[in-house]
């Protein structure tokens, strides 16, 4: 059994899916840190509480966010633990039934609820700390989420019922934000959200990545800025002419085509044909000719065929 400490308890944030996760856990990490607790991130020694940050997107990461927290419940069991809680996606759609099914773990929180799984370390989430973000990835560059959540109703994608409806954060958050990532030695920041070219609709009345990347580019000691995750359908062309006046922009967008044959597309409710796909690459190369495009495409989508 595990001695009990005097203090506060050694955490242990475990970060399961994409770069979106992985901010809410250096966001959480930080909310800790600054409350003079000890944190880790994917350790493999032991301490007193473990928060897994879970995936829920496809089969494979829901198999790793589950067996990941029986892992853990199994430790608790066995009293080598002494608190476990379970966040994101995963907990975000599946609650009730994880509640049923792992009833060691101490409680589950969605995807929204920082401040409310703070609370179970009886602190309080301190907005002061905005852009004091601690990093987890190499020193040089660091992941900056614009927004939360998506409007698009792709219909093999449940990140809507995660996430929610796309949120953006202001530019001056996000100005603040990388300037202090800065401050702190990183050199390139890669933009993520579930949607970037949905950016500032809510708050702006209009698509404003183009003005965001000005504003961020007058940062001084930013070299690079990256962007990815950016959905095809009615994209703003005005990131490509932000892309090819700004040298701090990379020549480089991650675009998930999903699919090139128009009734897989329609039956995806992607938006999009294939025509008009191959008119924005066209488009692109046009305006950015050295431009790098990653793409991500999807196979065996229901009723295609061979």
């Amino acid at each position: 059994m595990k001695t009990k400490k005097i203090g506060k308890e050694t955490v242990n944030v475990i970060t399961l899916g994409c770069s979106k996760n992985l901010v809410d856990s250096e966001n959480l990490i930080t909310q800790l840190e600054a409350n003079d607790f000890q944190v880790l991130h994917d350790a493999n020694e032991s301490t007193d509480v473990v928060v897994i940050n879970t995936c829920g997107f496809i089969d494979l990461a829901k198999e790793e966010s589950v067996n990941t927290i029986l892992q853990f419940a199994e430790l608790k069991k066995e009293n080598k633990l002494e608190k476990l809680y379970v966040t994101g996606c995963l907990s975000e759609r599946y609650k009730e039934q994880l509640e049923v099914e792992i009833p060691q773990v101490d409680a589950y929180f969605g995807t929204m609820e920082l401040p409310a799984l703070l609370e179970k370390f009886k602190i309080d989430y301190r907005h002061e700390l905005l852009g004091e973000r601690k990093i987890t990835t190499p020193a040089h560059y660091a992941y900056v989420k614009i927004s939360e959540g998506c409007n698009r109703t792709c219909s093999f994608c449940a990140i809507p019922l995660m996430r929610g409806k796309h949120i953006s954060k202001t530019m001056e958050d996000l100005v603040k934000e990388v300037k202090e990532l800065v401050k702190w030695g990183v050199k390139e920041v890669m933009l993520i959200a579930q949607e970037l070219t949905y950016y500032g609709l809510d708050l702006y009345k209009k698509r404003a990545l183009p003005e965001l990347l000005d504003a961020l580019c007058e940062i001084e000691g930013l070299t690079w800025i990256r962007l990815h995750y950016a959905y095809p359908s009615k994209f703003p062309l005005e990131i490509f002419d932000a892309m090819a006046r700004q040298e701090k922009v990379c020549n480089y967008l991650d675009i998930p085509l999903q699919h090139a044959n128009d009734k897989v597309l329609f039956d995806m409710k992607r938006q999009i044909t294939q025509a008009e796909t191959r008119a924005l690459i066209k488009v692109a190369r046009e305006k950015v000719p050295d431009i790098a495009i990653r793409t991500t495409m999807l196979v065996g989508f229901p009723g295609e065929t061979e």
